[in-house]
Formats: C-alpha cells, structure tokens, sequence
C-alpha cells in the first residue's frame, strides 16, 4: 500500500500540468484566490464530449486585462468581502455564485444582465437560470454553474455514474443529465421569453471543481471528462491510520474547497486530525513546510468511514427513472 506521501505525489502530478496554479497562489486573499480559481482553473467535462459548449470565462484576449483586475482587488477585497461574507452564503454553490456574480458585475471580461432569475409556470417553478451576460463580442449567453467535488467508486474503466458525492446524496452522471436536459433549456423556453430578457441565448456549461481517486487509482476515464481535470486521493480510516507517515494534515472548511491554502506558522498549529472521531467523509489538506515559515498545501484528500465504501459502490449502482 503507497504510503500518504506517495498518494500527495499522485496528486500533485496531474496539477503541475495546469499552468492556472501559479496564477490562483499569487493572491494573498482567500476570497480573491477563490475567484481566481473558479476563472483559472480547468473544466471538470472535455469540450468535445460534455454535451453542449463550455463557458470561457476569461477570453484569451482578456487574461491580462484579468490579471491585473485581479491583483487590484487583492489589493483593496473589501467590496468582495462585503458580497461574499454574507452570513447566508453557507453552502458552497451559493458562494461559488456569489464569485461568479462579483467577477461579471466588476470585472473587465464580461457585462452581467441578470443571475439567479426564477422561471415559473401555471404557479409552478420550473427552474432557475443562473446567469445571463454580454461577453466581450456582445454575444447573448446563459451560464449554468456547477462546482463539484466527486469520488471515483469501482474498478475498471469509469463510467460518470462512478463518480458520487462524499455524502451519497448526488452522483456525477445525474447532476450532467439534469443541467443539460433542464436547466440549459430553461432560457429557450416560451416561459423565459415572456420575462422580456430578449434572446436567443446561447446556453453554455460552467462546471469546475476536482476529482477524488482511492489511493493511487487511475482508471480508464469516461469521454465525458477532461483529462487535465483537477485531482485529488481518498482512502478509509483504517488505509489512512495505516499508511501515515509524520506529514502534516488538517480539515478543510467546506467554504474552503476551492482554491488550495498556504498556512503561516501560528496557523500551522491547527495542523492535527483525527481520523478516529470520523464519522462522515471529510476533506483534509496534506502540508509542508517552506521557506519563510509559510506551510503549503501538498495535496488534498478524502478520508472516509471504513464503510463507505460499500455504500457508495451500491449508490453508483443503482438506478434511477
């Protein structure tokens, strides 16, 4: 069994591909390295498979422009700050579009004409429409975002059904079907129409977001991912009490998935977990120390309860009408 310091250099081998890390850790701000991340980073679906057109948040011909917004923001954060820190900002999807919102409101890439617009009918909500903008060519587009962190279960080559939620309440397979078969067509409906937003509109994907692997696994993908997608590992308790070393691990927040971390040496005492009070999947951070006494994250994992596994293996089994 490779032992966790094996595992971080699995991980960190398919991130060193991404040229986007070098432009997410030269932030200081969290909240402005998340929306670096969300903008940098690469998409979780291959653009020749995912079913309908990517989103390009940051035009090749901005990124500069991009750029330099970015570190003018890390400077002065206090207006996203004010956005992003709202006390109902708990779940992480609602924080992603709360970054999302700021950046096409704020930013110098694209113009926001609505985000969260409800769609109802005969007294029903049929959906929610995420966002609608004007990019730089001043095409119509409706955005649908998702930020997604999924474990691969099984063996042999993998299937989007494989990959399931840390608390088995969704499954990659299905959330794909849902945006493309529902809330992409939200826009083009007669419905939608009505709401006098003047279309058409070119409905786009926007998902981001990592892929967790147990241990060191590298399954045959499904074509429906792209390769270069983020990664991460996850293992059990009990593989995780095994294999152990003296590395440095903590748990990361929930708001906290996104863009990785980088620790002083007073936070660095934070650095402890134990596994044995795991009840539930948690996400933790692997850390090493550098230069300046500043402690970077190495990798990120799941550790799971030791029945986990069987339970989410019947999960991505089972089927669904």
């Amino acid at each position: 069994m490779p032992r966790s310091g094996d595992l971080s250099r699995v991980a960190e081998g398919g991130e060193r591909r991404v040229s986007f890390a070098g432009a997410v850790a030269r932030f200081n701000d969290a909240a402005v390295r998340d929306l670096a991340w969300l903008l940098f980073s690469p998409d979780l679906l291959s653009a020749s498979h995912a079913g309908a057109p990517l989103a390009c948040p940051v035009e090749s011909d901005k990124r500069a422009a991009v750029s330099g917004w970015l570190e003018a923001l890390d400077d002065n954060p206090e207006a996203l700050h004010a956005l992003v820190r709202k006390p109902s900002l708990r779940r992480l999807g609602l924080y992603a579009e709360a970054l999302l919102e700021y950046f096409l409101t704020h930013g110098p890439n694209a113009r926001l004409i609505a985000a969260n617009v409800p769609l109802r009918a005969a007294g029903q909500t049929l959906g929610e429409v995420d966002f609608l903008l004007h990019n730089a060519r001043r095409e119509r587009l409706h955005w649908e975002l998702a930020v997604k962190f999924y474990l691969h279960i099984g063996e042999g080559a993998a299937a989007l059904s494989d990959y399931v939620g840390p608390n088995l309440q969704d499954r990659f397979d299905l959330k794909h079907d849902r945006l493309l078969h529902h809330q992409l067509g939200l826009s083009a409906r007669d419905e939608f129409a009505s709401l006098g937003f003047e279309g058409p509109w070119r409905a786009e994907l926007f998902v981001k977001g990592r892929l967790f692997y147990r241990q060191c696994a590298a399954p045959t993908l499904p074509p429906e991912l792209a390769d270069d997608h983020l990664r991460g590992w996850w293992m059990t308790v009990s593989e995780w009490q095994e294999s152990k070393g003296d590395e440095a691990f903590a748990v990361v927040p929930r708001l906290a998935w996104l863009a990785e971390r980088s620790l002083s040496n007073e936070e660095a005492g934070t650095l402890t977990f134990d596994a044995g009070a795991l009840t539930s999947p948690t996400m933790v951070a692997n850390y090493d120390r550098s230069a300046g006494d500043i402690w970077r994250e190495r990798s990120r994992g799941f550790i799971v309860p030791d029945e986990w596994p069987e339970r989410a293996l019947r999960y991505a089994r089972l089927t669904t009408t």
